[in-house]
């Protein structure tokens, strides 16, 4: 499934590759596709399995769940229907003799059962010392186990019945009487364990005889502990019914775990080999293949030894149980080695080129990676070569940081002429810091490439990727705070703010820096230059990722180069025009020049600012400041006490501000920018017709707004007609009408969006 992303642009260079190389393609990617359908399929049929043995066992549980529920509520339903048959003083008394018949019965039992006990006892005290001079045949076993399990159920019985009465004398007494069955049952318990801890030997010896007959001890054992388990369940749901009838419960009455501990005696064996193999690989770095080559062959015994011979109950699946567990304890053993401080990085360079050989083996053997569980290394192939690459990240963090803290410690004692910035050969503002952070990676690169290992470059370039865009984000925070302060102060306290004009204009051009590629001086910008030192150093199917990573990043640094500009735009509006934008529209606006004057404004800040911002960015500084004064003018509608009245001739007033735009954008040196923002100010004219249109014709006159801005937002057309003089809800009405009936294509955003 790890297939490589394929790039076309790479593939068909030229218009010939169309016919040379489209059948190959087709021949080829057709290949992949029935690959990945065949894995997919595979996988599936595994999932469906599983999922259709675990519905079953539900299934049944839930039968025999539902049986022993009707069949008390059965009961129950017969006893209440024999009393309502029985009345008076009959019933109490029939009840009361049925009732001293069954305790003089039950009394009668487990006298004879004690009785015999001790003597039973003896007899599997004698059978177990008979099986343990012929520890291989264990001809008693099948025995022992059947008369240990009804000694131990006598022995549940009594405590149980013991347990409700009120003397704890009685309870001591019985505990004592029993002790010598505990000593019985532990000898036994350690012979299961003795079995199934060495199941492999006895399959290679080919003791089959013993094999089965520990696994139908276990199976038996299996079937009693879920009888249990559903019993516990029902009288858990019909406590109130279920506990009438204890007493005609029989069998075992706890949870014995034989099929739990027999799982885990399969780790318990396999632990003593994985230690060796641990010291064997701890003295011979290259030779961990060779230190678990019993791992294989122990899995293959029980493929041919355990399954194909059918020694084991087939619903335990045993060979998949056995691989799962083992490919759980290799994943542990391989993890620890990792984690262990005292790991050189030889080991953990041949851990990592150890799972492609593991599960080439498991798939031998019949197991698919996907089968086994987790990857038996965590998929940490990279990062199990941080003996060397980590160490460089490690530097690679420690400088960043440095020189963020001092970028950090200038921004705060940024001066008031442009202080702690300085300027390029060009004339630009600057961040001083930037170069050492290109050098410095510089160097880190060559030093991941002196390891000569390509995944140890990829994990480094990653990082350094990954610190790339994280210092974009930590730049844009920074500025964002600051600004922050100045666009919500209701002091006026100004302190700082030009300073942080000329951080935001240093800051775009930095990002211009990045990736500005001067082909006429054949001079690669930062960026450009960075991939170019890590390409040949790692591999085709990581440059592909990589392209990505580089795009990201080019679309980064161009995305806060735009934002700085807008930062800087929205600073001018929140603080020069503070006292401005409020009278647009009202009747104080009638008297002034506004318009003129934040005109002139902007026009010193391109003046000022011209000669040291990115020659790229002045004529996208322009357009985000025409922009931003469009959709502030247009928004002016909400402001207190706009109102637009017919007596006011405020189209004249509207046509002077609009005139005073347009000459300065016709004055700009690059006429396409000039033609571009006043395309974008004609949404002026759909905005005077919302104004000046009949009431009759305003439904008309918004579907045409509409129609060429798809992104209209009702709620400020709404506020436009409530600031028209004449203003009725019936013309609301009338506009929402309408929108409900049209059906717009959605386009590109248009200026509308941004006006709320």
């Amino acid at each position: 499934m790890d297939i490589p992303p394929v790039h076309l642009p790479t593939l068909l260079r030229h218009p010939d590759d169309l016919f040379d190389k489209l059948s190959a393609l087709k021949t080829e990617f057709a290949r992949k596709k029935s690959l990945i359908d065949s894995q997919l399929r595979a996988g599936l049929r595994d999932q469906l399995e599983t999922t259709q043995s675990g519905m079953t066992h539900l299934s049944d549980s839930q039968k025999t769940l539902q049986s022993i529920k009707e069949e008390m509520i059965k009961i129950d339903k017969i006893a209440s229907e024999s009393q309502n048959q029985i009345t008076g003083t009959d019933f109490a008394t029939i009840n009361l003799v049925s009732q001293a018949h069954r305790n003089f019965n039950a009394v009668e039992t487990m006298r004879r059962n004690l009785e015999g006990f001790a003597e039973r006892v003896a007899e599997v005290e004698e059978m177990l010392r008979e099986d343990e001079a012929d520890y291989e045949a264990m001809p008693n076993l099948l025995r022992v186990h059947y008369e240990l399990t009804r000694l131990r159920n006598i022995r549940d019985d009594a405590m149980e019945q013991i347990s409700r009465g009120d003397d704890p004398g009685l309870r001591v007494t019985l505990e004592d009487y029993f002790e010598r069955l505990d000593g019985v049952v532990r000898v036994f318990d350690e012979r299961i364990e003795l079995i199934a801890m060495s199941l492999i030997t006895l399959v290679q010896a080919e003791n089959e005889s013993l094999v089965v007959r520990f696994a139908l001890i276990v199976e038996a054992e299996e079937k009693s502990d879920q009888r249990v388990m559903a019993l516990q369940e029902a009288l858990k749901d019909h406590r109130e019914i279920a506990t009438r009838f204890q007493s005609i419960t029989d069998g075992a009455k706890t949870v014995r775990g034989y099929k739990e501990r027999f799982l885990e005696c399969i780790k318990d064996a396999a632990a003593p080999q994985f230690e060796k193999s641990r010291q064997e690989f701890m003295g011979d770095p290259g030779g961990l293949e060779k230190s678990l080559r019993w791992y294989f062959n122990d899995l293959n015994t029980v493929r041919l030894g355990m399954e194909q011979k059918q020694l084991m109950p087939r619903k335990w699946k045993i060979f998949k149980t056995w691989a799962v567990i083992f490919h759980q304890m290799m994943h542990d053993f391989l993890i620890g080695i990792v984690e262990d401080p005292e790991t050189s990085s030889s080991h953990t360079l041949e851990i990592v080129g150890w799972p492609e050989k593991y599960y080439r083996k498991m798939l031998k053997l019949g197991f698919k990676q996907e089968e086994l569980g987790v990857q038996v290394i965590d998929n940490r192939e990279t990062e199990l070569v941080r003996d060397f690459r980590q160490l460089i990240i490690k530097f690679l963090d420690e400088w960043i940081d440095r020189i963020w803290a001092a970028e950090r410690k200038d921004f705060a004692e940024r001066g008031v002429d442009g202080g702690n910035l300085e300027t390029d050969e060009y004339g630009y503002f600057r961040n001083k810091n930037l170069i050492d952070l290109w050098r410095m990676l510089r160097e880190q690169l060559e030093a991941a490439a002196n390891s000569k290992r390509a995944d140890v470059v990829e994990g480094v370039v990653d990082a350094m990727f990954q610190r790339l865009r994280q210092r974009q984000q930590a730049w844009q925070k920074m500025l964002e705070d600051e600004s922050a302060r100045y666009e919500n102060s209701t002091t006026g306290d100004l302190e700082g703010f030009q300073p942080l004009q000329d951080w935001l204009v240093a800051t775009a051009n930095d990002q211009i820096a990045c990736i500005d590629d001067n082909e006429e001086e054949g001079r690669l910008a930062y960026l450009s230059d960075f991939r170019k030192k890590f390409s040949p150093l790692v591999t085709p199917q990581y440059m592909d990722r990589a392209e990505a990573e580089v795009t990201t990043l080019r679309d980064g640094y161009v995305d806060l180069s735009t934002w700085c500009m807008a930062k800087f735009a929205s600073l001018v509006f929140s603080v020069d025009f503070r006292t401005v934008m409020p009278d647009f529209f009202t009747p104080k606006w009638y008297t002034t020049t506004h318009m003129a004057r934040m005109i002139a404004t902007f026009e010193e800040y391109v003046s000022d600012y011209r000669m040291v911002l990115h020659h790229s960015l002045v004529d996208i500084f322009i357009e985000i400041f025409a922009d931003e004064l469009l959709v502030r003018y247009l928004g002016s509608v909400r402001n207190k006490g706009a109102k637009f009245r017919r007596v006011d001739n405020f189209q004249d007033k509207i046509f002077d501000d609009l005139s005073t735009a347009f000459e300065f954008f016709n004055s700009l040196p690059n006429p396409e920018v000039g033609n571009a923002i006043k395309e974008t100010w004609r949404v002026t004219e759909a905005f005077l017709g919302l104004l000046t249109a009949e009431k009759e014709q305003i439904p008309d006159t918004f579907a045409g707004f509409k129609t060429s801005y798809w992104d209209l937002q009702i709620s400020w057309v709404e506020a436009v007609l409530r600031s028209r003089d004449d203003f009725e809800r019936s013309m609301l009405n009338a506009v929402k009408a309408r929108a409900a009936q049209m059906d717009v294509v959605r386009g590109p955003e248009t200026i509308m969006s941004k006006v709320k």
